[in-house]
């Protein structure tokens, strides 16, 4: 495995033939760079800062450098450093100055950068100037030995007079510059390890971020079981209901045509598409979110899709209480799309449904005899429905050994409703006058 840090090269043989030596001094020296810059601007704001202007702009600038800094840490760190903000709840400017200074991850990054600014860089340059200046001072002995002429000071201390010596000084250069690369990578090492600790987000902010994009998933799954609902309802009241009126008006004008005719011929054709356009429409809106499902929960949704399928269904769904409406609609579907996978591809002659809810977790099984070695990944259309239950925090699992039987499990951690809040929920109130 390759190092992905100086202090993993350390301990490997060709460590002063790598990259890493090199690393460590451009990442020293571009630490003293920005350092010092840091130390300017921050000056100039502390005066502002006396007269309360420069505070706000004192504080983000911690945030332009500590973005800075994670990128510059790529020198010496191949592992990505996190951003450790959390994105705005929503958009404007106030809202995100409202997030940044509520953030522990802003005032780190504002404390690493007046270190920086105040400390770090100093010792990085110091670092480079024993690390690297020394032994490059001693190696170039011989040529200012033939620029100067006859003697030359090195590193301001020791007295060249002839070239035997200014080799010999050179030599030892050469030796420091190998034997000084390590603690010089350990150092760059260590300044690398002090940047990540407070500029990437901590544990508790990892999971505050993941806990939101849980809760986001969950909001986008109630939102899209809303427009389902949303789509439903307006098929149901708009189309269909234009559909069935359409549909008796050709039929009272069939009654009034003259028997035999060409015109009577043509309203018979017409009745029967009106008939046929309107029975597809029904399967559609029950295929978009059952009206079963709304007014009566999981278990009876469940007992009619096991009466409609082309296979021979046995049901044990009936102790069901009512769900949130979120996950009755996965789990419905999920065994919707096992009960037509069994009548396409499983040549069984009898399935079965149980679903029970306890310790607050919904079990969902639907079983098959038929010849097994169902693969997901095939195109079964089980694997968007795992993806959808996974949102919700459960899980669905496959048994389908190659002769069969085969069990397809959703298992959803949920609560039950009362009885109160199942009749108070939207989904009954949207099936109100309808026939």
């Amino acid at each position: 495995m390759d190092p992905r840090t100086p202090w993993q090269a350390l301990t490997r043989p060709r460590f002063p033939l790598g990259p890493w030596p090199w690393r460590a001094v451009g990442y020293l020296a571009s630490g003293g760079l920005v350092g010092a810059a840091a130390g300017i601007v921050f000056l100039v704001l502390g005066v502002f800062s006396l007269f309360l202007l420069g505070l706000p702009l004192l504080l983000f600038s911690g945030i332009a450098l500590g973005r800075a800094e994670r990128l510059r840490l790529r020198i010496v760190d191949l592992d990505p450093a996190p951003d450790p903000h959390r994105l705005p709840s929503a958009p404007g400017l106030a809202a995100w100055l409202r997030v940044r200074a509520g953030e522990q991850a802003t005032w780190r990054e504002l404390a690493y950068a007046l270190l920086l600014a105040t400390v770090l860089w100093p010792l990085d340059l110091l670092v480079l100037a024993v690390g690297v200046g020394l032994p490059v001072a001693l190696l170039s002995a011989p040529f200012r030995l033939a620029v100067d002429g006859q003697e030359t000071k090195v590193v301001k201390a020791y007295l060249v007079t002839s070239y035997p010596e200014a080799l010999g000084a050179a030599l030892v250069g050469a030796v420091l510059l190998v034997a000084l690369a390590y603690p010089l990578a350990a150092v760059a090492g260590a300044r690398a390890a002090l940047a990540r600790a407070l500029l990437t987000p901590r544990e508790t902010e990892r999971q505050g971020v993941i806990g939101e994009v849980i809760a986001s998933r969950a909001r986008l799954v109630d939102a899209f079981e809303a427009e389902r609902r949303r789509i439903e309802r307006d098929l149901h009241d708009g189309a269909q209901q234009r559909l069935v009126a359409l549909t008796m008006t050709l039929g009272l004008a069939r009654l009034d045509a003259p028997p035999g005719g060409p015109l009577a011929e043509q309203l018979a054709k017409a009745h029967a598409e009106a008939g046929q356009v309107l029975t597809e429409l029904r399967e559609l809106i029950r295929g978009i979110h059952p009206q079963v499902l709304a007014d009566y929960g999981l278990g009876a949704a469940l007992a009619d899709a096991a009466d409609r399928s082309a296979t021979p269904v046995d049901t044990d769904v009936s102790s069901l209480p009512r769900l949130p409406a979120s996950v009755e609609s996965a789990a419905y579907f999920a065994g919707c799309e096992a009960l037509a996978n069994i009548g396409k591809h499983s040549g069984a002659r009898l399935a079965r449904i149980t679903a029970r809810h306890g310790d607050g977790v919904l079990r969902l099984d639907v079983e098959d005899d038929g010849h097994g070695g169902a693969d997901p990944s095939r195109g079964s259309g089980l694997t968007g429905l795992a993806d959808r239950i996974a949102v919700l925090d459960g899980t669905l699992t496959i048994m389908s050994p190659p002769d069969g039987p085969t069990l397809l499990r959703v298992e959803i951690p949920c609560p039950a409703l009362s009885e109160s809040s199942a009749s108070s929920s939207p989904r009954t109130a949207s099936s109100s006058g309808r026939g």
